[in-house]
């Protein structure tokens, strides 16, 4: 098969990795991304080639397949988002629970296990609690918008077009997160472009507006966030003064200055320009202070089903010492801490770990310690027999799960119990197949925190084996 290699009238097989759909043809497997779903019936045209990756594209359509549904977002198709709109969402569940299967018998080799249906999302769309949008003076312009002979302004505030770094397309309105979300990005937007402050150019690293921070909580708080590229005092209280006076409804208005070549802002100073510092997220009778670089679960809803899922499968009872590792803010720690015994969180950023010890102390915990550290080296023998070996571990790691020196930490604590949650279930399959000699995997819960996307969240419980 070589590049410009065509195929007619064939139908499109199934989901694979990432979202992408593919087609299995006699001469391998093929990829296909876009507006396209399983049971499509299509021409097709390869376009890239690789040792082990074949790409195509859709060239036309002959019969659509009965898995879809009308797309909900005028974006579709130009954001790199909500890819599964056109899906509908019993559907999608269906897949989302497939790919758990395949991952845990493919890579992990369990094949001894129910895994549940997957706990649908109660909202499909606005339920994101956090979203970045990008200032920027390269703005993406499609076709049908060319076709119109309207005359459009150089400069952007929204998402990045797929697969280009340097070109944004201008948001309109997102389905991802519920008001004012999509109030305070056109007003800023408008506000750049009437004052003419110069958006972020991403080549040469100028601009003055350059990225916008928007978090909405289940209390009604609002946080907002704006990044500059340069240090212009005039501009910068220009816009944060705007800001201020003209959305009362945000709480928490901060802004960053920002020179190097990446969005990234951990490592940067937050200015809080008016209103409070933090937002606060509530699940149950908690109270979880969030502040500009906290992480929070970006589903609140969807969130506290995740964690009601992780609570019931440590199964406490109140005499249990559990360590909650990757614990971030302390989230499942102080969730989890008022059926246990003693709750130990251990986390690689110290910021976070000081925000878990706030959350612990605004909710009255007194039942939880946390550490910052590589937890390859805290959880030795000496901390194991200062803080006592865990009943129960809860691991929720970053996508590329976790570390062997870690597994084998976890291995040489041997509890009782480990609920492993994940966001990644390829990685999570790969983590739970070498931890298989000691534990044995007896429950599997699927979680959709992100709706009209491929990613789907799950928590596994593994009990020791008896020696």
């Amino acid at each position: 098969m070589s590049k410009g290699t065509r195929y007619e009238y064939v139908e499109i097989t199934d989901f694979a990795a990432e979202g992408k759909c593919i087609f299995k043809s006699e001469d391998g497997v093929i990829f296909i991304e876009g507006d396209v779903a399983p049971g499509d019936i299509v021409d097709l045209e390869v376009v890239r080639t690789k040792k082990k990756l074949k790409e195509a594209i859709v060239t036309k359509v002959h019969a659509y397949s009965s898995l879809r549904t009308e797309p909900y977002c005028q974006h579709f198709n130009v954001c790199g988002g909500c890819k599964w709109q056109h899906i509908g969402y019993e559907h999608q569940l269906g897949f989302k629970r497939q790919q758990v299967i395949d991952h845990f018998q493919r890579i992990g080799k369990i094949k001894n296990v129910e895994i549940n249906p997957i706990l649908a999302g109660p909202e499909t769309t606005f339920y994101r609690n956090k979203l970045e949008f990008t200032f920027s003076n390269y703005r993406w312009v499609t076709k049908e918008q060319l076709d119109s002979g309207e005359k459009f302004s150089k400069n952007a505030l929204g998402f990045h077009v797929p697969k280009r770094f340097d070109k944004i397309f201008t948001v309109e309105k997102c389905h991802l997160q519920p008001d004012p979300s999509n109030a305070l990005r056109n007003s800023l937007h408008a506000f750049g472009e009437a004052q003419g402050i110069p958006y972020y150019d991403v080549k040469y690293n100028v601009g003055i507006l350059r990225n916008l921070v928007v978090r909405t909580a289940n209390s009604g708080d609002v946080m907002v966030i704006v990044q500059f590229g340069e240090k212009n005092d005039e501009a910068i209280d220009k816009v944060m003064n705007y800001m201020r006076d003209t959305h009362p409804e945000i709480t928490s208005l901060n802004y960053i200055v920002n020179l190097k070549g990446n969005d990234s802002y951990q490592d940067q100073e937050v200015v809080n320009f008016s209103g409070e510092r933090t937002i606060r997220e509530t699940m149950e009778d908690l109270t979880f202070l969030v502040g500009p670089k906290s992480f929070y679960q970006t589903n609140s809803e969807q969130a506290y089903n995740l964690f009601k899922v992780t609570r019931e499968y440590a199964g406490l009872t109140g005499n249990e010492s559990v360590y909650d590792l990757y614990t971030g803010t302390g989230t499942i720690a102080n969730f989890v801490a008022r059926q246990a015994k003693k709750v130990v969180g251990v986390e690689y950023v110290e910021a976070a770990v000081k925000d878990a010890r706030i959350n612990s102390a605004l909710n009255g915990i007194t039942n939880t310690e946390f550490f910052a550290g590589d937890m390859r080296w805290i959880m030795n023998e000496s901390f194991l027999a200062k803080h006592g070996r865990p009943d129960v571990i809860i691991t929720d790691p970053p996508r590329a799960g976790m570390d062997v020196p870690v597994i084998e930490t976890i291995l040489k604590a041997a509890p009782d119990k480990v609920v492993y949650v994940s966001c990644n279930t390829a990685t999570q399959a790969r983590d739970l197949a070498l931890m298989s000699e000691d534990y044995e995997v007896t429950k599997v819960q699927p979680v959709d925190m992100f709706p009209n996307t491929h990613h789907v969240e799950n928590v596994a419980l593994l009990v020791r084996k008896d020696r």
